[in-house]
């Protein structure tokens, strides 16, 4: 770690490539144990278009789990609201506890081809971490606040 930072390396198109360039996840996992073996301290593997079924992120991201143990794996998953919650648990059953998210699901890949594939909602994440005890006690008056300064920026007036 340099002052403070820690280099964290995301494998892009792990669950698949919609643009029909060679995809397996031999070569995903090839890959990832490169970056093991450079001594990469994490590695994040991407659902960049939002592809990957929560069977698909269960078991790519269990089997990397298991091979890579000195290498914290996670997950930055791309989703629609209604598939979010079963590939966060698909991750988290795959023992997967690094999560990237962002608050209402904002952002995500503009070449997705459907136009409600977002990040992973950083609220429903937290909900779901805490009905499973997996979080510390948050500020919940800070997210909330940070929530509605989000819905200002980023959600339009009508």
């Amino acid at each position: 770690m340099l002052k403070g930072k820690q280099l964290v390396v995301y494998l892009s198109m792990t669950f698949g490539n919609p643009y029909g360039d060679e995809y397996s996840t031999e070569i995903v996992y090839r890959w990832a144990r490169k970056m093991a073996d450079l001594a990469i301290p994490v590695i994040s593997l991407a659902d960049t278009v939002g592809l990957a079924t929560p069977l698909q992120v269960r078991t790519l991201t269990g089997f990397l789990v298991q091979q890579l143990p000195m290498t914290e794996i996670g997950v930055h998953l791309h989703s629609t609201p209604y598939n979010s919650g079963e590939k966060a648990v698909a991750a988290l059953e795959a023992g997967c506890r690094r999560f990237d998210s962002a608050l209402k699901g904002i952002g995500g890949c503009p070449m997705a081809d459907d136009v409600l594939v977002g990040n992973m909602d950083t609220e429903k994440l937290i909900s779901l971490f805490e009905e499973k005890n997996l979080v510390r006690p948050l500020h919940p008056e800070a997210l909330h606040k940070a929530s509605a300064i989000a819905n200002e920026i980023f959600v339009p007036a009508i």
